[in-house]
């Protein structure tokens, strides 16, 4: 169910995108409940033209291996479930492909069950179970 979105400046090796997307799944299908193969995720990189960001905003210092992860989910889980994808993220990221913690940008964007298709011309979250 989640759609994710990750923007980083171009330039790195196919290794460090898809370590990207693995660490991102794995925190998800840990902390979210996320199902096997309920996986629709993308890497967009950037020229460093088209890719802006607040190097020291809220004291947080950021380099240009800045991955700035948009989650598109439903709004069904609680600030405690969240904090907890968050961290989960970042450690997995820590670990590969190699991001240090301030490297680390998520934004949750929470919509309705109807606002979803996976398919066919149907809202499979909004029929009837």
């Amino acid at each position: 169910m989640p759609l994710t979105r990750i923007s980083i400046l171009k330039g790195k090796p196919p290794a460090h995108r898809t370590a990207l997307m693995e660490g991102v799944y794995a925190a998800m299908r840990e902390t979210f409940a996320v199902p096997e193969d309920d996986r629709f995720m993308m890497v967009h990189e950037h020229e460093p033209a088209d890719f802006a960001y607040g190097a020291g905003y809220l004291g947080i210092a950021r380099s240009d291996d800045l991955a700035i992860i948009q989650i598109t989910c439903t709004g069904s889980r609680d600030a405690a479930t969240k904090q907890a994808l968050y961290r989960a993220i970042v450690a997995n990221l820590a670990r590969d492909p190699g991001l240090r913690p301030e490297d680390v940008f998520i934004n949750l964007v929470e919509v309705k069950a109807e606002n979803w298709s996976f398919g066919h011309g149907r809202a499979q979250y909004a029929e009837p179970a």
